[in-house]
């Protein structure tokens, strides 16, 4: 099969491009410095960044704190890990409540959406106190802090990534699925096989932001007496008076982040090129 050979005027364009991009690169070079300069000169050359130096980013403090802020965050990563399946289930079967057609699933749809609505609407922090603090006085007994935040998380993004998903099963044309009624597939088939497949591509990059919403979070369940990230970090502010001990928290949730957001965008850009792409000239 004989190659395509793109056109002059095709081949003009991709030069003109090239040219840019290398302008852009150049130019963004030159920004980075003088932004830095200006940094440099207006932020760390006062004389009140050393006091911001030594609350907040005190080296010795930081190394002091990270073995105890290091294990508080392995619990983070625990609870993210069970939620990242609890989350997805849950708001799957929420999700495909919702999508129920006829009469007879009016009640179910009404749960489904009343349950959305409601822990849509609840902040995060009340749905900790109440479960951390509530289910455990109801219950009579103590429970594992790990399950409580589990069950926290879950009860409040699964809401979240439920409309999510529904918005992206709706988001395939009805012709879709009445071809493959047509083909013969029963109704669990056609969402199987021809509705989620598609769907899938198009609520991806909305997944990937709940996701690094919910890896925020979860630092959030040390106010149930979790020993996680930030406790570690609370124990050891009350004993040097130094603020260093959040920063190696923060730190820590920002590089488990960075990976998401990055791939986010990559796909993101992925799906606009391919949207956005014509035929070679």
């Amino acid at each position: 099969m004989t190659p395509r050979i793109p056109s002059e005027l095709e081949l003009d364009r991709r030069a003109y491009r090239r040219g840019r991009e290398r302008r852009s690169v150049l130019i963004a070079i030159a920004s980075t410095l003088v932004f830095a300069v200006v940094v440099w000169a207006t932020v760390i050359n006062t004389e009140g960044w050393s006091k911001v130096q030594q609350s907040f980013f005190d080296p010795a403090v930081a190394l002091q704190a990270l073995p105890k802020v290091w294990d508080g965050f392995l619990v983070n990563l625990t609870v993210l890990g069970i939620s990242i399946f609890t989350v997805g289930g849950v708001a799957l079967v929420i999700a495909l409540l919702r999508t129920l057609r006829g009469p007879v699933f009016f009640p179910v749809r009404m749960l489904a959406a009343g349950y959305t609505d409601l822990f849509r609407g609840l902040p995060f922090i009340i749905v900790l106190y109440l479960v951390g603090f509530g289910l455990p006085t109801i219950v009579g007994e103590r429970i594992d802090e790990l399950f409580l935040g589990v069950l926290a998380v879950t009860l409040t993004y699964s809401s979240y990534v439920a409309e999510v998903i529904r918005a992206g099963i709706e988001s395939v044309h009805p012709s879709q699925r009445l071809a493959a009624r047509a083909l013969g597939l029963s109704h669990v088939q056609t969402l199987r096989r021809v509705v989620l497949p598609q769907a899938l591509r198009k609520m991806t990059p909305a997944l990937m932001n709940d996701f690094i919403s919910m890896q925020k979070d979860v630092g959030l369940i040390s106010i149930i007496a979790g020993i996680d990230a930030i406790a570690g970090a609370r124990s050891v502010t009350a004993t040097t008076y130094n603020f260093t001990p959040y920063v190696v928290a923060g730190i820590l949730f920002i590089l488990l982040a960075i990976p998401t957001i990055r791939l986010a965008d990559w796909y993101t850009a992925r799906l606009r090129e391919r949207e956005q792409t014509g035929s070679v000239l």
